[in-house]
């Protein structure tokens, strides 16, 4: 390779970079500003791609951590990636996990996202050990009159009361166990309402 060419290559890298930097700049890429956790106490929609009992336990975790970060003043982000370093679970943290799951159940009933129980029943039922006059009966039961009888919000309510939140926040960074553990307490609580509801009426 020719001496000229041995110093040209060099040169044309630098216009390159030059060139690569310059459109960067022109389209905005001059002001960095690293990216900031969202805020917590700030309402934000979230989404799941699942469905039944798995769609509604995926947004309670979602808005809950939210609502948890809010009342510790950190963001949801901080917070799990503080107990998915080995950190015990604190007692306000329990309680704040507690709280903010209720604060979500309280927000998805005010924005009209949470369920009829109805859309529950059979789902709940597939993985519920009941006798078969039990569960004949309520599978037979009309949606009109579970809706009446039961509202969501106080079926979660009481799955909430139930959960181990200790363990729930031990597993925070592992989502399919966090929802696993969520949604297995939904649907006992949601059997259960509905078994205490049938026996109420017989």
């Amino acid at each position: 390779m020719s001496p000229a060419r041995l110093v040209g290559l060099p040169a044309l890298a630098v216009v390159l970079v030059a060139g690569v930097i310059g459109v960067q700049v022109a389209q905005g890429g001059g002001e960095f500003e690293p990216l900031h956790p969202a805020d917590p106490c700030v309402a934000r929609d979230v989404t799941s791609q699942a469905d039944g009992i798995d769609n509604l336990t995926e947004r309670l975790v979602l808005l809950g951590l939210d609502a948890a970060g809010c009342r510790l003043g950190v963001s949801r982000e901080e917070l799990t990636l503080r107990l998915a370093q080995g950190a015990d679970p604190t007692d306000a943290e329990v309680e704040a996990l507690h709280d903010g799951l209720l604060d979500a159940v309280q927000r998805m009933d005010d924005d009209g996202t949470l369920p009829p129980l109805s859309d529950f029943v059979d789902e709940a039922l597939d993985n519920a050990d009941l006798n078969g006059f039990l569960e004949y009966a309520i599978r037979h039961l009309p949606d009109s009159v579970i809706d009446a009888a039961l509202k969501t919000d106080d079926v979660l309510t009481r799955a909430i009361d139930d959960l181990d939140l200790r363990q729930v926040l031990a597993d925070v960074d592992d989502q399919r166990e966090l929802n696993r553990q969520v949604s297995a307490a939904v649907e006992q609580a949601v059997k259960d309402a509905l078994v205490d509801r049938l026996k109420g009426l017989v």
